[in-house]
């Protein structure tokens, strides 16, 4: 059984990687019902945090069927971490995770994220105040470094470690990469073959199919996979790798009506928790993944992704699943 501090997750959890913009609580009551372990929620701006910004505290949102969960900070200012370590105490999640990872320039530029994978001494600093100050299990999740250069995750696993943190979570590239390129896997199962290291090591980048996640949970030996762009629109992901791992059989991929029904709920969720404008604007980036590979689907995906009322989303997606399921229709990829 995987533990991160006294919190099981399961044989070999599955994780759903924190999204901005995209791990809120509709998204992640799609992917828990699909088989999901362990979930973590958008990265939440410790400076937001700290003073009390609306969309930061709102992201503290948790419910209790999530659980067990763990809540992202990021930040870059010691003070304010410690601060904000204590507002996510409050919330009552199993888990506080620390963000070494983003890459996007308006927070690596400020010295957090991924920006910190440039001065590896202020990162340890950090991480080791926050787990002085809370009782929570602290986890990282980080990159393999700033650049080719700078690959030094093996030594900062090392010295996480030896901190008190208690799992870590590694995307198989660098900041300079981004996302683009392959995921490179080998330093992350280097990690995890350190007879020094304890702790769960977790594997993220590209993990897009069953098969996939096999082959690197066999050729890593990582305790768990993190799963992320392959989940938006498809939180199906989740249980067809688990019923690989458990037959060696591939499921068939979701109906149109299954699809549409998660769609609809998805929408209905993001309405509730969000408020008409912004719930009807955040789940447009969600649309083309719940109907990739439909033939003619392109009419109704404009509608979608451009219609503000939520009523005539709602029956263009009955339309969607009148339609396609009268044809039979099958996705094309």
């Amino acid at each position: 059984m995987v533990k991160i501090g006294d919190v099981e997750i399961g044989e070999f959890p599955l994780l759903l990687a924190p999204m901005e913009d995209v791990s809120d609580p509709p998204f992640r009551a799609l992917c828990k019902a699909q088989g999901c372990d362990m979930m973590y929620t958008e990265f939440i701006s410790v400076e937001g945090l700290i003073r009390d910004a609306t969309k930061s505290v709102q992201k503290l949102d948790i419910y209790e069927e999530e659980r067990p969960i763990g809540i992202q900070i990021f930040g870059a200012n010691l003070d304010s971490m410690e601060r904000a370590a204590e507002i996510v105490e409050e919330a009552q999640p199993e888990v506080l995770d620390i963000n070494f990872g983003c890459p996007v320039k308006k927070v690596t530029c400020k010295g957090a994220g991924a920006g910190i994978l440039q001065d590896i001494p202020k990162m340890v600093r950090l991480t080791e105040a926050i787990i002085k100050r809370t009782k929570l299990p602290v986890t990282v999740k980080t990159r393999l470094g700033w650049d080719d250069k700078t690959q030094y995750i093996e030594e900062v696993a090392e010295r996480l470690q030896d901190i008190g943190i208690k799992g870590l979570a590694i995307h198989g590239r660098t900041r300079k990469q981004m996302y683009k390129g392959e995921a490179d896997w080998t330093k992350i199962g280097n990690i995890k073959n350190n007879p020094r290291i304890h702790i769960p090591i977790f594997g993220n980048g590209d993990i897009d199919s069953p098969q996939k996640a096999k082959t690197y949970r066999e050729r890593y030996g990582v305790d768990g996979i993190m799963i992320g762009r392959a989940s938006i629109g498809y939180p199906w992901i989740f249980r067809e790798i688990k019923h690989y791992f458990a037959t060696g059989e591939i499921l068939d991929p979701p109906t149109i009506r299954e699809r549409v029904a998660a769609c609809k709920q998805h929408l209905q969720h993001s309405l509730d928790w969000k408020g008409i404008k912004l719930g009807v604007l955040e789940m447009r980036r969600h649309y083309s993944n719940y109907f990739r590979g439909y033939p003619g689907i392109k009419a109704f995906r404009q509608i979608l992704v451009t219609e503000h009322d939520p009523a005539v989303l709602f029956s263009t997606l009955d339309e969607i699943e009148s339609i396609y399921a009268e044809q039979g229709a099958m996705v094309t990829n």
